[in-house]
């Protein structure tokens, strides 16, 4: 890890910033903000994690962000790298770095002073810090209005959040999850208590679960045979929100990777775990 902080360090030294031409993004989030920057243009390639926006769909793709390869992304011959600090394995990037590519390693931390923690330091990387306090501010002001709007609002209705499904298997998001955290925002609280992260829920957990609501992502949705058959299922088809239609289909995007969109995200949630809430 020091060694690939070392080698970006030298390589940016070499190539300021704002240089850059040809940018390859790492990161659903990191693409987003810098299309919200002006910098979508100069951005060559991208990874599979990008959903918006939708110019970002016609770009090449180098791989899933957690599964990358040097040779993809050089062969773009890209002069700035930016990467979310969950791209894998760093041997890849290192790789990159070393053929004197510049790589910045973004802090991806679902919350509102990491968004915009996230935000400042992409716009520092592509010179462009003016605009990104901006943004910032904006993206703050939306989140204010938002823990306004929530105060006093009493209890704080559970949410079942499905990812997706692994041979038949529901993968939930446990704690300290980016879904974990976007519940809390929103004024609900994650069903599944007692593990981190995203893993299999068995059908005897699930169906002793009771929650207000189930998020169901789209592109996990197939995989559980579309929201007709939800109710069939010998798991979530025993959960009352599933049974009475109270299910939400999200884009995993916007939902999970905090970027300047996360105030939506969390606004379309709290209205829906508080519909008497007034709108921000």
């Amino acid at each position: 890890m020091r060694r690939l902080v070392l080698a970006a360090a030298l390589a940016l030294a070499a190539t300021p910033a704002a240089a850059a031409e040809r940018i390859v993004s790492l990161g659903g989030a990191i693409t987003e903000i810098l299309y919200a920057l002006g910098e979508g243009p100069k951005v060559v390639a991208r990874d599979t994690t990008n959903s918006y926006p939708d110019a970002a769909w016609d770009l090449p793709d180098v791989g899933y962000v957690r599964q990358l390869s040097a040779e993809p992304i050089l062969s773009f011959t890209p002069d700035l790298v930016v990467a979310t600090d969950q791209a894998a394995p760093r041997t890849a990037l290192d790789q990159v770095a070393s053929a004197g590519t510049p790589v910045v390693l973004i802090p991806d931390v679902p919350s509102v002073e990491g968004t915009l923690a996230k935000i400042r330091a992409v716009a520092a990387a592509v010179g462009k810090e003016a605009e990104g306090e901006a943004l910032a501010a904006d993206t703050e002001r939306s989140f204010t209005a938002l823990a306004e709007a929530l105060t006093g609002v009493e209890g704080a209705p559970e949410v079942l959040f499905i990812l997706t499904a692994s041979s038949g298997a529901l993968l939930a998001a446990g704690e300290h999850t980016a879904a974990d955290a976007l519940i809390e925002l929103a004024g609900g609280r994650n069903a599944v208590q007692g593990y981190e992260g995203y893993k299999p829920l068995s059908p005897e957990s699930a169906t002793a679960m009771n929650p207000a609501i189930v998020l169901v992502t789209a592109h996990g949705l197939p995989m559980l045979g579309g929201v007709g058959t939800l109710a069939k299922r010998p798991d979530l088809g025993l959960i009352p929100a599933v049974q009475e239609g109270r299910i939400l289909v999200v884009d995993a995007g916007l939902f999970l990777q905090f970027g300047p969109r996360a105030p939506h995200a969390v606004a379309e949630l709290a209205q829906r775990l508080h519909p008497d809430l007034s709108q921000p």
